[in-house]
């Protein structure tokens, strides 16, 4: 059995407390949060104790913790929780600054302790599984792949200011994915970004409308789409062409029902908020934690993907400001 301290207590960590106490590989011990009452009220819930983070840390019968606090603070956790001798899953992205988070894969190397980075969509049922025909090689060599991803509605402008900009707090996901369906990082990065959905998001220093173009040493290409807004909902969709066919992973419906008329052929919207759509993602990916370390193995998601993809994040962000493309290499020195 896996104990484990939760470090967090905001939204997010409520749906990876539930992800901990529904394995039947793991036990949630602890919950700690700079805000005492939420980690009073998700300990509760869920049979568990609120402590300090220090006592989480310190507590020799807790074998590993996940880390869903505000993203300023996961360098550090990571940090301190392997010195401790803890396993670690860590929400995206490592850090803000890469460099930092170049800091703490050196430090957590140090400890050997397994560390994951919460990139729940590579364990999405469908994209998994447009993953593993890929890798079949069901529509022969990949050529081209595109990646939607847009939110219904912009967060708060309190949160822009803080989240280190959309390409580190949205569009690393798909960072992140594209590596993952492409099998490698790309050699290149070219970034286009505007604020056309909200001004005071411009005004932050943001964009909220973006698309970047990912080039490979051996001439494969793909593209990421990302908006702010839209407004029918949550659209989550993967495109892979190949030498010998296509592969597609659709938007999960609200409902599959299609009604068909003389006025038309109408159907269900896409889930609204990323909750429904990654429910089953953020379990899986608990599942693949748990399994690794109790089993020994190498985590699926590593510090290094984490740190991957962060550095695509950063081109991205230079290559919006200047123009130009930005080799990934520079990025990471």
């Amino acid at each position: 059995m896996l104990n484990v301290g939760l470090l967090g207590a905001g939204r997010i960590a409520g749906v990876h407390a539930t992800a901990i106490s529904s394995h039947p590989g793991s036990k949630l011990v602890a919950v700690s949060d700079i805000n005492t009452a939420a980690a009073e009220k998700l300990a509760t819930q869920y049979r568990a104790e609120a402590r300090t983070t220090e006592a989480v840390l310190n507590d020799p019968a807790i074998d590993a913790v996940l880390i869903a606090t505000s993203t300023d603070t996961h360098s550090d956790l990571i940090e301190r929780a392997t010195a401790a001798g803890k396993a670690v899953l860590c929400e995206k992205p490592v850090d803000l600054s890469l460099a930092r988070a170049l800091e703490c894969r050196k430090a957590a190397a140090a400890t050997k302790r397994p560390v994951m980075i919460g990139f729940n969509r590579r364990f999405d049922p469908n994209f998994a599984a447009l993953k593993t025909a890929a890798d079949r090689g069901e529509i022969g060599k990949t050529e081209l792949l595109s990646i939607t991803s847009f939110d219904p509605a912009p967060p708060p402008v309190a949160y822009i200011k803080v989240s280190g900009g959309l390409f580190r707090d949205m569009m690393i996901h798909d960072f992140d994915m594209a590596n993952f369906i492409m099998g490698a990082a790309p050699m290149a990065v070219t970034a286009v970004g505007s604020s056309i959905v909200d001004p005071e998001i411009g005004a932050a220093g943001d964009v909220d409308t973006a698309v970047v173009t990912l080039t490979y040493d051996d001439g494969r290409i793909a593209v990421i789409k990302n908006s702010r807004r839209a407004v029918y909902g949550y659209d989550q969709r993967l495109e892979l062409l190949g030498s010998q066919g296509l592969l597609q992973a659709q938007n999960m419906l609200e409902n599959t029902v299609v009604k068909s008329t003389t006025s038309g052929v109408t159907g269900a919207k896409p889930t609204y908020f990323f909750l429904e759509r990654y429910m089953p993602a953020y379990a899986a990916e608990w599942a693949g934690f748990v399994e690794a370390v109790n089993g020994g193995k190498a985590v699926p998601v590593t510090l290094d993907d984490g740190i991957a993809a962060l550095a695509m994040a950063e081109a991205a962000t230079v290559s919006a400001k200047t123009g130009a493309p930005v080799k990934l290499a520079s990025v990471l020195g």
